[in-house]
């Protein structure tokens, strides 16, 4: 099966594709231990699914720390993210996020 490339996003965290529909992205997420996605605002919702590992995640003023077999619903806006742990990630996004379509070659 043919694997998309791995793109950084940030230190220790890095992304690729593995589903796209009209209305949906979804990739997965590799992020190294002590690294962190800064706050930042998209427009898409989006659903994290923690695979493996350990993550805090900031929406507005509320903190919610997931482990494996957990799921957190982010409502497009502010998150930001921790990682206290090596973790995989499986995040989706809806609609699919342009930005990553044009990185990936898909705009």
């Amino acid at each position: 099966m043919w694997e998309r490339p791995w793109i950084e996003l940030f230190p220790g965290v890095r992304r690729r594709r593995i589903a796209l529909t009209e209305r949906m992205y979804q990739m997965e997420v590799s992020l190294a231990e002590g690294s962190h996605v800064p706050l930042h605002s998209h427009p898409e919702d989006q659903v994290a699914y923690i695979v493996h590992g350990r993550l805090r995640f900031q929406l507005g003023d509320t903190f919610i720390e997931a482990t494996a077999g957990s799921s957190v619903a982010i409502p497009g806006g502010t998150p930001a993210v921790w990682t206290l742990e090596e973790t995989l990630a499986i995040d989706t996004f809806s609609p699919p996020r342009a930005d990553y379509l044009a990185v990936d070659g898909d705009t």
